[in-house]
């Protein structure tokens, strides 16, 4: 069983030769042929302890399970399941395995599952072609973790998010048009800038279709930008904490990944991007396509920094985008990005409810299933409305009163009144993380405690508390002591002290992971379980290796502004091999008019759109369209001069000097300690990439 885990794990971050691009968030498909039989994939992995099954039996009898609206809700307007559960990507990986979940299908409680994530996890398993509005608005979902909707217009559709990978979205296409006759698609709308919800366009439309003018793709002001830029500076250390958060390594087990709380997971195939040739600018925009009339509602600083409802008036139905999806979502996603505003979502969603809500029959999104019935969509836009309010209100309460981001995980509760309402459950976010990130947001990681504010690192830090705690063999015996009577957070305050002094110490990162395996049994959040089910991995295993995931397909390439891609060799520049070095270098790309100076000093490379120095060292000119080349990794600046495609006028010398600072990044540092292979065991090294090249971009889906 472990060699069929370890070559998924393999084709989960491999990069194809074939240039196939991991579509977003986990990507690839982990199977564990022992998931039905409820084996653990893991030697080294237990079962849930007596403490979890208290638990989770606790939790049965708690939880409202006696609700089974959602159930019902998500099975309503069924038309067809298809015969297979397996799509392919045109590389030749799967792309999307629907039956690697089969095992949630059995009706079996799981202890090594959180009863409200189960729950979850199951619904989450409709897998079809759905009716919303009749004859009107369908959705299929099951096919990733977004839903794709079709809304039928007097001769095609309107595409609503097509998903992460085009070979998904060309199977939910192909599946709308062979039971519902077929229709081209007259229009695409991207709700949002997140990967999972423009990724698939290239399945659904032809570019040259958009550019023409016959095909629209609509979205919020702002789309294109933070469709890359989010993921560009930080995108290394993104893509390899998407490994916790995502449970990259996690099999498809009832001891590993069950599920992504707004869907499954992300499909591994091709990611694309077409950009719009239809912006919302306004807060409320009216359009009307092939005699469907809409209102787009612009919702930025949401769950994403461009971001829009729709509204359509005939069919007295809301379109929610990832604003509302019946689960709170993340404030702060544990893979990284900037901190969300929670009061302006609130406000947002509270928008709607006054401006759509009386009137809507109907409420479908980006994830999950529709609520139908007016009072039931209210109930839900209000109960997603007072959550988010509520966790800003009395997390900034908590904090006027002298709780601190370090404390506030263990202070702040939801009122029980929003406890028993699912849609208030924190599938996707959690109230632990994102009580500390509203805290973040307005005050920032400090506690105001000066040992804090500058502390030494914890692998400087923990030799001191191993020593003081009398050596290794005292913290494992306290340590397994804890984990005896069920204390995890206890026993895993000092055994990580003790991973940390000692990262070679096999019997306590064994221990750690066993602790972490256990809080991550008892997690409701897929986020957090995945990151303590995927540190306990590690832990026992080691990080993985072999290529990281290529994200940097044509269309990411083409969509990343070039002063992004200066902005980005900054952050890649070896600040210490800069060292007194200084010079001046313009850069004119003529094909798209654009300028810029680049300047080289104090050890800092900047760069100034629109300008040009009077006195550069070195002036570089060369088609924006061969620099996209570059950008890609198809050509180099050399092979360039060579073809007569590039222009150095000046000293070449510093150019050759700027080149020698920078770094390509990889995804191979540790996050827990001791887990990185030792010398021996590295992979053969990748052919060396050339250090213009963009940095691979951190995909962002469903967060």
């Amino acid at each position: 069983m472990k060699a069929c885990i370890i070559k998924s794990v393999v084709c989960a971050i491999g990069v194809m030769s074939s240039g196939y691009v991991l579509a977003a968030g986990g990507g690839g498909v982990v199977s564990d042929p022992g998931a039905l039989e409820g084996k653990h994939f893991d030697a080294k992995g237990n079962a849930p302890s007596k403490y979890t099954v208290e638990l989770q039996k606790s939790l049965r009898k708690t939880l409202p399970f006696e609700d089974r609206r959602d159930f019902e809700e998500s099975k309503r307007g069924l038309i067809a399941t298809p015969a297979y559960k397996t799509i392919m990507a045109d590389a030749g990986n799967v792309a999307w395995d629907m039956g690697s979940y089969d095992f949630l299908l059995q009706g079996k409680e799981f202890d090594s599952v959180h009863p409200s994530l189960q729950r979850q996890a199951i619904l989450n398993m409709a897998y079809g072609l759905y009716e919303v509005v009749p004859g009107k608005i369908y959705q299929v979902r099951g096919f990733d973790l977004a839903n794709i909707s079709f809304i039928k217009t007097n001769t095609g559709w309107i595409v609503f998010d097509p998903l992460a990978a085009k070979e998904t979205a060309r199977a939910a296409l192909e599946l709308v048009n062979e039971k519902l006759g077929k229709r081209p698609v007259i229009a695409v709308v991207y709700s949002h800038s997140h990967a999972d919800h423009f990724g698939g366009v290239r399945g659904v439309v032809d570019e040259a279709d958009v550019k023409s003018g016959k095909v629209k793709i609509i979205a919020p002001a702002g789309f294109m930008d933070h469709a890359i830029a989010e993921n560009v500076y930080a995108g290394n250390a993104m893509t390899r904490r998407l490994y916790f958060q995502y449970g990259v390594l996690l099999p498809r087990s009832p001891f590993g990944h069950v599920d992504q709380s707004i869907g499954k997971n992300t499909a591994a195939g091709n990611l694309g991007l077409i950009e719009p040739n239809v912006y919302i600018n306004q807060p409320y925009e009216k359009m009307t396509v092939d005699g469907v009339e809409m209102e787009f509602q612009n919702t930025p600083g949401t769950e994403a920094p461009a971001e829009m409802n729709t509204y359509f008036p005939q069919f007295k139905a809301f379109w929610a985008a990832e604003n509302i999806t019946g689960t709170i979502h993340n404030i702060y996603t544990l893979r990284g990005a900037l901190v969300r505003d929670s009061l302006a979502w609130s406000k947002n969603i509270n928008n709607a409810l006054y401006r759509y809500g009386n009137e809507s029959d109907v409420m479908f999104a980006s994830h999950t299933w529709p609520r139908w019935g007016n009072a039931r969509i209210q109930e839900v836009m209000r109960t997603q409305r007072d959550s988010y309010a509520h966790l800003h209100n009395e997390v900034l309460h908590l904090a006027n009163n002298g709780v601190t981001i370090n404390e506030i995980q263990n202070v702040y509760k939801q009122p029980e009144s929003l406890k028993k309402q699912w849609a208030a459950h924190s599938y996707h976010g959690s109230e632990e993380h994102n009580s500390r990130a509203v805290i973040n947001r307005y005050l920032g990681y400090w506690d105001a405690n000066p040992a804090t504010l500058a502390p030494l690192s914890p692998k400087d830090a923990a030799p001191l508390y191993v020593e003081m705690m009398g050596g290794s063999a005292k913290i494992l015996a306290k340590g397994r002591e804890l984990y005896k009577k069920g204390q995890y957070r206890e026993a895993m305050e000092i055994v990580n002290k003790l991973v940390y002094a000692q990262p070679n110490n096999v019997p306590a990162k064994d221990l750690l992971a066993d602790i972490f395996e256990q809080i991550g049994y008892q997690k409701e959040s897929p986020s957090m379980r995945n990151s303590f089910l995927g540190a306990a991995y590690e832990l026992r295993h080691g990080m993985p290796t072999g290529a990281s995931p290529k994200t940097n397909g044509p269309d990411m390439i083409r969509g990343m502004t070039t002063e992004l891609w200066l902005n980005a060799l900054g952050i890649s520049m070896d600040s210490k091999k800069a060292a007194d070095m200084n010079f001046v270098i313009n850069l004119s790309t003529p094909d798209n008019g654009e300028q810029f100076v680049i300047e080289m000093s104090n050890s800092a490379l900047t760069n100034i759109k629109g300008q040009q120095a009077k006195n550069p060292n070195l002036t570089v000119t060369l088609n924006r369209s061969d620099l996209e080349r570059v950008m890609g990794g198809q050509t180099t600046f050399d092979q360039l001069q060579a073809q007569g495609k590039v222009q150095f006028d000046g000293d070449r010398k510093v150019f050759d000097q700027l080149r020698s600072t920078l770094t390509v990044f990889v995804p191979d540092f540790e996050l827990m300690p001791g887990t990185k292979p030792k010398a021996a065991q590295k992979p053969v090294a990748q052919p060396a990439k050339d250090p213009f090249a963009a940095q691979e971009i951190a995909i962002t889906a469903g967060e």
